[in-house]
């Protein structure tokens, strides 16, 4: 993945503390090796403390203030999971208002584990596929998500997995939808799609 896909793309990763740090990491690496610009963005200033297995991990610099953060300025969007991260983040209107504001101008996303509760919290999963750690499969269902076991997802842009183990299929994922930038097809179009297949089924 040392290509040059993603040169000139700059990528909000949004975090806080107890974020897990692998999730952070390796698919951060692999953007970089891509060519992007990843910018921590957290609602701390300084660093904030990951989370590593079942102990605290290294601290991790933060590279701007989320107040200070606008989506204007970034490409796309990577929401690393850990149950406390994601926890404290759908707590702060202005992480997910961040969070939707990618959403509402069709650029790219990507989450894994428990980072799906920022999209829940954010209401931009109804009439999407994607999947997550198994514990919040009820939550996104709930929203109105088609919640699927696989790997990796993809769905306009959206891109999702399960846990560490499927950070190599992520990370893949997450580059080509990365790359290929704003989804201008939206989600208008497949919702409407899916609501007439629900009609014509009955």
């Amino acid at each position: 993945m040392a290509r040059n896909d993603l040169n000139g793309k700059r990528v909000a990763i949004l975090a806080t503390d107890g974020v897990e740090q692998v999730e952070l990491t390796e698919p951060r690496k692999a953007l970089d090796d891509a060519g992007a610009t990843t910018i921590v963005v957290s609602p701390k200033e300084g660093k904030i403390k990951a989370w590593q297995h079942d102990h605290w991990g290294d601290e991790i610099p933060v590279d701007r203030a989320l107040s200070e953060a606008k989506p204007d300025d970034f490409d796309a969007l990577m929401l690393p999971g850990g149950v406390m991260n994601p926890d404290h983040l759908r707590m702060d209107k202005q992480a997910v208002q961040f969070v939707k504001s990618f959403f509402q101008a069709g650029k790219p996303v990507a989450a894994i584990c428990h980072g799906p509760w920022l999209l829940v919290e954010a209401d931009v999963v109804r009439n999407r596929n994607l999947t997550s750690w198994p514990s919040l499969q009820t939550d996104i269902r709930n929203a109105g998500g088609d919640w699927v076991d696989r790997e990796v997802v993809t769905d306009m842009g959206l891109v999702t997995s399960r846990k560490p183990a499927d950070i190599p299929a992520f990370s893949r994922k997450m580059v080509e939808e990365f790359a290929e930038g704003v989804h201008t097809a939206g989600a208008g179009a497949r919702i409407a799609d899916k609501a007439a297949q629900k009609e014509i089924r009955g």
